[in-house]
């Protein structure tokens, strides 16, 4: 069962990148996704979570308005739309599933992709 994260890499401020999670081994279309980011030294933190069904989707407040996350059922994959990129958004990015959109939120999702690297330049 693995999550495949990719897409991340180097950008100036301001500009945008797409990273995109595809599952294999199982299927993921009836389960919360959702991305973390963590900034080494520091603890990993939400960024974006949506429900399979219904309700959400949730952003910090750090990204809301500049990241879309979306997901493709078919596809079994999710999406992260990353706009007006500053510094601060350097980290590496993980996608993660689980069965409730409460858990992903919280950290507590039961599967975890290997991150992508995103770095912003000033």
């Amino acid at each position: 069962v693995q999550l495949q994260a990719s897409g991340g890499g180097l950008v100036q401020a301001g500009g945008s990148l797409r990273l995109s999670c595809e599952a294999a081994g199982r299927t993921f279309s009836r389960t919360a996704m959702g991305w973390f980011r963590q900034i080494p030294g520091k603890e990993r933190e939400l960024v974006a979570a949506t429900p399979w069904h219904g309700g959400g989707p949730y952003y910090s407040d750090s990204v809301k308005g500049r990241f879309t996350i979306t997901r493709d059922q078919d596809k079994d994959a999710v999406y992260l739309q990353m706009n007006r990129l500053t510094p601060e958004d350097t980290a590496v990015y993980y996608c993660t599933s689980g069965d409730t959109v409460a858990n992903v939120r919280d950290g507590r999702g039961q599967y975890w992709g290997r991150g992508t690297l995103v770095t912003v330049s000033s």
